[in-house]
């Protein structure tokens, strides 16, 4: 019996390089790579209407689309990570100067309320500088891949008549989450936010997840075992990856590639580790904090988010 051809869509990156190549190949299925230059409109494709057999899910989008009924369940390979204590940024020279300063204050979103870097970056306003999230007014600059969700009465549209970055250098928005906006005159809120990320990574085990591959719970019905095979194949690029991050072969390494590479010098650990059991901390970190912000409506046991025949397998 010939392999299922499985339509696959995950963004082209050190640890999934062997993938795309075809160095690490499946077993028990083939490939059939989709390019989707912009990853986001990969996640609301599949989220809508489960337009691929295997996809790259941002960690918060999956928990919300599972919450909500879609037909697609995750393994625990974490394909991206990264610290998020700059995400917040303010324009230089204004009244916000500390964390403490957005009380009472509007602040805009990049997209959705449940995007991935807005949850870790508003956990670490509440878990780090103790601001009330609730006190907050999150004005988002678009909608949610998940039309279902109903955020709570604080998250509002961004109000018409200019961009975040023009409503933050008018006065409307006091700060921005997610943005990314590139100018001089923008500044991170938190400084020198590099080092507070790997600070918090020292002092509390603080080491955001930010995707997940997920599959469609009809092929898992179909083959029980193609979960564990998903894993598996991710698994080896995987530590292909990590055994070149080890030796220093990385040719013209990105910045995510040297971020990489000083976690594995700070802890001396593999920095992509997959799997349930070493990253159960930071995954039940990330589940509060989705209860906290209303993102979640009850508690998940953190077994519950993955696959059966998932739960176990370490790499």
């Amino acid at each position: 019996m010939a392999e299922p051809l499985l339509k696959t869509v995950t963004r082209t990156q050190g640890n999934n390089a062997d993938l795309k190549s075809g160095a690490v190949a499946p077993q028990g299925f083939r490939f059939a790579f989709e390019e989707v230059p912009v990853l986001p409109q990969a996640f609301r494709r599949m989220v809508r209407d489960l337009e691929f057999d295997i996809s790259e899910m941002a960690l918060t989008t999956y928990l919300v689309a599972k919450a909500h009924g879609v037909a697609f369940t995750a393994v625990p390979a974490f394909l991206v990570r990264g610290f998020h204590h700059g995400a917040v940024q303010v324009l230089a020279g204004s009244d916000v100067r500390t964390p403490a300063d957005l009380a009472g204050r509007r602040v805009g979103v990049n997209r959705g309320y449940t995007v991935t870097t807005g949850v870790w970056a508003r956990a670490v306003l509440q878990d780090e500088y103790d601001v009330d999230l609730s006190g907050i007014t999150w004005a988002l600059s678009g909608d949610e891949h998940v039309t279902q969700y109903e955020p709570p009465a604080n998250v509002v549209p961004l109000e018409p008549g200019g961009t975040m970055e023009e409503q933050l250098r008018s006065g409307q928005l006091a700060a921005v989450i997610g943005a990314d906006l590139d100018s001089p005159d923008v500044v991170p809120l938190i400084p020198e936010p590099t080092e507070a990320g790997f600070r918090a990574l020292e002092q509390r085990g603080l080491y955001p997840i930010n995707h997940l591959v997920v599959v469609r719970n009809d092929l898992l019905r179909e083959r029980p075992e193609l979960a564990a095979e998903v894993f598996d194949v991710f698994a080896r690029a995987k530590q292909r990856y990590v055994q070149r991050l080890r030796a220093e072969e990385i040719e013209a390494p990105t910045g995510t590639d040297r971020m990489y590479q000083r976690v594995l010098q700070a802890t001396g650990s593999d920095p992509l580790p997959y799997g349930l059991e070493p990253n159960r901390a930071v995954l039940e970190q990330l589940l509060r904090a989705a209860v906290d912000q209303r993102i979640l409506a009850s508690p998940i046991a953190v077994e519950d988010v993955f696959a059966a025949g998932t739960t176990d397998l370490t790499a």
